[in-house]
């Protein structure tokens, strides 16, 4: 049988190498824990050397990426121009096709003859072209004011 103790906090004299309580300050329930992680930050905030986060009004905009350029352009006809490495059929390939989906890493085209879709993945993708104005926008400019669209 384990018998039971009341709990007696211990006192270690200074220097010792143990934590210190401030004087005047009773050690049972008092103090609250010191938070060991840092502070959350959004992404592309500064810090000073204090650990402090700086707050900036400056508003932050999305990198001009293909897939982005392409969701801008959903609806809009487009060819593709694909090339597949170490293909013994063919080589290059190009989809003509209306744009639906543009993802990280996967084009969706539909025939606008037959509804067929095809998915294209990005890493293939050479180039493409519109025969119609592009919608771009330009990151950290909104709106792109006083440039014509993309031709």
């Amino acid at each position: 049988m384990i018998s039971q103790q009341a709990y007696r906090p211990v006192s270690y004299p200074a220097g010792s190498g143990y934590p210190e309580w401030p004087r005047g300050m009773n050690p049972v329930g008092t103090m609250q824990p010191i938070s060991t992680f840092p502070p959350q930050v959004n992404s592309g905030s500064a810090m000073t050397p204090a650990g402090m986060v700086v707050q900036s009004q400056t508003p932050q905009f999305e990198q001009s990426y293909i897939e982005n350029i392409l969701r801008l352009n959903l609806g809009k006809t487009g060819t593709f121009y694909m090339t597949y490495e170490n293909n013994r059929e063919w080589n290059a390939k190009i989809f003509k096709g209306i744009l639906e989906a543009a993802g990280r890493d996967h084009i969706i085209i539909s025939d606008p003859a037959t509804g067929k879709r095809t998915i294209l993945l990005m890493v293939n993708l050479d180039y493409a072209t519109f025969d119609e104005p592009l919608l771009y926008q330009y990151p950290g400019v909104i709106g792109n004011p006083g440039v014509s669209p993309v031709r």
